[in-house]
This record gives C-alpha cells, sequence and structure tokens, in this order.
C-alpha cells in the first residue's frame, strides 16, 4: 500500500505537466484560428487603368468578413478627381459565417492625364479600413484631321418656352367669360318665352281692351256681388284704351274732366262721337261712382248690359279716331324704332354694368386675399414674380457636380482666374443667372483644388465679396453657421446685409446675400445668392433655389 501511494507521488506531476502544455497550445491555436476568422480583409480592383476620354472604369472593393459585421462603403465625390457615373448595389456571398462583400462603382473622367484614384475608407463596426490608390491613365481620341472634316463647335440651343401655365390662365378667363356671358343672354338678352298677360300687354290698345272686356265678361265679380271690383275693372278698361289710343289723361282725371276733355276733342274734329254714345260714356263712368263710393248695387242685367255698351264705346272711338297722315305714320315709325333701340341701348348698358360689376368685386376680392401689391403686380407684371411663378428648372453645373432648381438656367460665366488662385486652383466651373435691375443674383461655382487637402473656406468668401464690392456693394455685414442640405451634407452657410447701387443711379437699396460652401479633400462647390430686402418675392425665390440644393462630398 505504502509502496503504490510513492509511485502516484512520482507519476502525477509529470502527467500535469504535460496536460498544462497541450491545453495551452490548444488554447493559442484556437485563438489564432479565431483571430484569423475575424480580421477583415479589405482590398479594390479596377477592370482597368487605361482608359480614353469619356469611357468608364468598372471599380470593385472587395470586403471579407463576419457575417455579424457592419460595412459601410464610400459614398460621394470620394473618387475625385475621376467622376462617379453609377453606384450598383452591393453583391453578398456567404459561406459558413463569413461573407463576402463586392460594391462596384462606375467612374470616368472628360479631361486627358494622369490621375491618382485615392484611397478609398470602408467602415466595419466603426473601424476603418483602407485600399490601395491606383494610377489612372485617360488618354485623348485620336482624330484623324486629313480625312475626318472638322466642324464648327455648334452654339448653344435654347429650350422652346412651355406656355402651358399661360395656357391654363387664358381657359379660366375663357371659362368665367363664358359663364358671365352664358348669364348675360339668359337674363338680358334672351327672348323669354311671354306669358298670356304679356302676350295681351304687346297688343294695340283697342284689340287689348277687346280682349279684357271679354275677360271680364267670364269674371266671377257679379257672381261673388263684387260690383266694386267689376266697375273698377271696368272703368280702367276703358281709361287706359282711352289714354293709349286717343291719348288723353283719362287714369288720372275725374269722371267730370274726363267728360270735358272728350267733348273738347269732339268738338275740335279729333274724336268722332255722337251725342248718344257719349250719354252712354256718362251715365256708365257716374254709375261707376256710385258703386265704388256710395256702396251702390245695380242689377246684374244691368251690370252686364253696362259691359257690353263700353265695348260698344270702344269700337265707336276706335271708328271715331282720324286716319293718321303720312307724316304721322312717319313719327309713329320712328317713335317705335327709337323705342327698340333705347331698349336693345338698355340691355348693352346692363351687361357693361354687368361686367364692370363682376371685375369690380373680382378685384375686391383680389385685393382682400391677396393684398394690393400682389395684385397689382398680376396685373401690370413683375420681373421676380414672374420668375417665381414660372416654370422652373433642374440642373446639375460642374465637376463636382451642384444641383439645384432655378427659373432659368444658370449660363457658364467666363472669368480668368488670378496669379493667386490659379497657384491653389486646377479647374473652376462658375454658372450664374441674374436680374440686374434687382440684384436678383444666383449662382454656383465648383473646383477641384491642385492639392489633396481641405479648401480655404475664408479666401473664397473674400473673393466673392469682392466681386460683389467692384459691382458698387457696400457695408456689407457678414454672419456665418453651419448649413446642412436635405439630402444630409454638412456645409458652411455665410449671410449677411448691404446697400446694393440702383442701376443707372446714385442710389442704393438695402439687400441680403448668402453663400453656402461644401468640400471635401481637393474639391469645394459654392452657391450663392443676393436679393433687394423690398422684392416681395425675391425671398420666396431663393428658399426654393436653397432648398433644392444637392450636393456630394466626402463621407
Amino acid at each position: 500500500m505504502m509502496a503504490f501511494s510513492r509511485n502516484i507521488e512520482t507519476i502525477t506531476p509529470n502527467v500535469l505537466f504535460r496536460q498544462k502544455w497541450v491545453i495551452s497550445c490548444l488554447l493559442f491555436l484556437c485563438f489564432t484560428i479565431a483571430k484569423a476568422q475575424e480580421s477583415p480583409k479589405v482590398y479594390g480592383e479596377a477592370d482597368t487603368t487605361v482608359i480614353r476620354i469619356g469611357e468608364q472604369i468598372k471599380y470593385s472593393i472587395f470586403v471579407e468578413a463576419d457575417t455579424t459585421d457592419q460595412v459601410i462603403f464610400p459614398e460621394g465625390q470620394t473618387f475625385s478627381p475621376l467622376e462617379t457615373v453609377e453606384s450598383f448595389k452591393t453583391d453578398t456571398t456567404r459561406s459558413g459565417n463569413r461573407m463576402m462583400l463586392q460594391k462596384m462603382y462606375a467612374l470616368t473622367q472628360f479631361d486627358s492625364g494622369y490621375y491618382k484614384l485615392p484611397i478609398q475608407r470602408i467602415d466595419i463596426n466603426g473601424k476603418g479600413y483602407f485600399t490601395d490608390s491606383l494610377s489612372i491613365s485617360v488618354n485623348t481620341v485620336p482624330v484623324d484631321t486629313v480625312n475626318q472634316a472638322m466642324y464648327d463647335i455648334k452654339p448653344i440651343m435654347e429650350v422652346e418656352k412651355s406656355y402651358w401655365d399661360l395656357w391654363k390662365f387664358i381657359a379660366w378667363v375663357f371659362i368665367v367669360l363664358l359663364l358671365l356671358a352664358a348669364v348675360l343672354y339668359w337674363f338680358v338678352f334672351r327672348k323669354k318665352p311671354l306669358s298670356e298677360e304679356e302676350k295681351v300687354a304687346l297688343l294695340p290698345p283697342y284689340d287689348r281692351a277687346l280682349i279684357e272686356l271679354k275677360r271680364l265678361e267670364n269674371s266671377r265679380y257679379l257672381i261673388q256681388d263684387d260690383y266694386k271690383k267689376y266697375y273698377s275693372e271696368l272703368t280702367d278698361i276703358l281709361r287706359s284704351y282711352l289714354e293709349e289710343d286717343v291719348h288723353i289723361t283719362a287714369l288720372e282725371s275725374t269722371t267730370g274732366q274726363l267728360l270735358l276733355k272728350i267733348e273738347l276733342l269732339r268738338d275740335a274734329g279729333e274724336l268722332k262721337l255722337d251725342d248718344q254714345t257719349l250719354e252712354q260714356f256718362r251715365r256708365i263712368l257716374e254709375t261707376a261712382d256710385l258703386v265704388k263710393f256710395a256702396k251702390s248695387k245695380p242689377d246684374p242685367s244691368i251690370a252686364q248690359k253696362d259691359r257690353d255698351i263700353v265695348e260698344e264705346i270702344v269700337v265707336k272711338t276706335h271708328e271715331g279716331i282720324p286716319e293718321p297722315t303720312e307724316e304721322e305714320l312717319q313719327q309713329q315709325e320712328e317713335y317705335r324704332e327709337q323705342q327698340t333701340r333705347k331698349k336693345e341701348q338698355r340691355k348693352w348698358y346692363i351687361a357693361a354694368a354687368s361686367l364692370v360689376l363682376f371685375m369690380v368685386l373680382g378685384i375686391v376680392f383680389a385685393v382682400s386675399y391677396y393684398g394690393f401689391g400682389y395684385v397689382k403686380d398680376s396685373v401690370f407684371g413683375h420681373p421676380s414674380k414672374t420668375l417665381l411663378e414660372g416654370e422652373w428648372v433642374s440642373s446639375s453645373y460642374g465637376f463636382p457636380p451642384v444641383q439645384l432648381q432655378s427659373p432659368e438656367v444658370l449660363l457658364r460665366q467666363q472669368q480668368k482666374p488670378d496669379p493667386e488662385q490659379k497657384a491653389l486652383i486646377q479647374q473652376q466651373q462658375n454658372f450664374e443667372f441674374s436680374l440686374p435691375d434687382h440684384w436678383l443674383v444666383m449662382g454656383t461655382i465648383s473646383q477641384t483644388l491642385n492639392e489633396q487637402k481641405p479648401p480655404e473656406v475664408q479666401k473664397d468668401i473674400d473673393a466673392l465679396l469682392k466681386k460683389w464690392t467692384a459691382k458698387g456693394a457696400r457695408n456689407l455685414i457678414t454672419k456665418q453657421e453651419e448649413f446642412t442640405t436635405a439630402n444630409g451634407v454638412k456645409g458652411v452657410k455665410i449671410y449677411g446685409s448691404g446697400s446694393f447701387p440702383e442701376p443707372g443711379g446714385d442710389d442704393s437699396q438695402r439687400g441680403q446675400y448668402a453663400i453656402y460652401i461644401f468640400g471635401g479633400e481637393g474639391f469645394q462647390q459654392q452657391v450663392y445668392v443676393s436679393w433687394l430686402e423690398d422684392d416681395p418675392y425675391a425671398k420666396d425665390i431663393v428658399e426654393r433655389v436653397i432648398n433644392s440644393i444637392e450636393v456630394k462630398t466626402q463621407s
């Protein structure tokens, strides 16, 4: 038993040592394998390093990493001085817990020379991994000037302006005028169907009197014992006829005055009536007065007979009126024509008054809703308002590109850089549009620098302010703050106010300006605007331009 214990004590330390050594080796091997598996691999490849102007390079970035890693590829102008044409979707291949990512870019350049494709940064779990740089040769396209004819550069082609908004406005005006014309026609010019009363009213006095007497005969006044209304209408029919056909003031005359006027006409030979007819006329008028004022009630047969007598009086009076002479007929014809012209003029007066009233109401409503200034500018025109409400253009300018919307296309500006700028700037492109009379200016500047370093913002600001000062701007106040575009690109905003001279005069007006600067290693983009403070539409124009800015810089 004692021997066995001594043997165990002798063997145990050696065994334990070997076990510890094996375990340590295994742990080191596992750690090395795990380390090798976890370490990502990043490299870039191009399908070619030699292209001609305008051709494209397919540049791919490969990332081998764990399936749980978060990989962010570069976006934007990170390949400058080469221009990114297209960024393709990422291709993913998985093998176990590892994956291979391939991100392809289409790049190009439109100037010949040797360019360096810069190192690209790929973020993996927040840590940066870098590709190698590449040298790219861009060759010119050989041109056979002997066999190939040379042609002049084509001039700028003007795009035909769209008149859709103008036609829409004209259509609305036409619809409103058409509705107004329809209303005027329906209520003023249209020959409305006449009612029976209107048709009777258009008849000659003699025919109208006979029809009204016939209607009185068929009335129910006598059945309803309403003698007052019966005799009132009877005498009114007779008096109206005498006033229209005999031309005496019968409706406003008393019985005695009316009889006296008729006797005078008979004595003068202008009305042929016998004594019996005149006496019947007197009796009927007196009976009517007794019925209306003394509440007398004659026998129904007498009342019916009086109606018949009035009809005879109307007939005899009509026959007793002398035939009008040729001169009288001509005067009557002229009178009718004059009345017809007056009616037509009255219709046109109503139409004109309606149109004027419609325009006045429209102007009053527009002024109360939009304000006097807006209505005045809409009627007489305002350059800034025309730009604001016209068809806008969305375009990309320069390289690195600046994309924005503007009321007109920005035109390329030919400027000679000074020696100091030549030493710093490899290439500069300036595009601008302006309304000189209103100091409304908007433009873009794209620069590629000779050195791969951030641009000197202050120098560019001073250069632009110097340019405006040369045009007469004074007392420029400058402020600075950060600015972020709608697509999340950060930049610097320099803004302020100053005095801008009036074109062709010595006076100046208060105005405002703003400069937006973006950039990265070896390039810079600028957007600048200026406008007058009293221009009511310039602020909206500038706001729309600024809100549309899209630039791409290094991530």
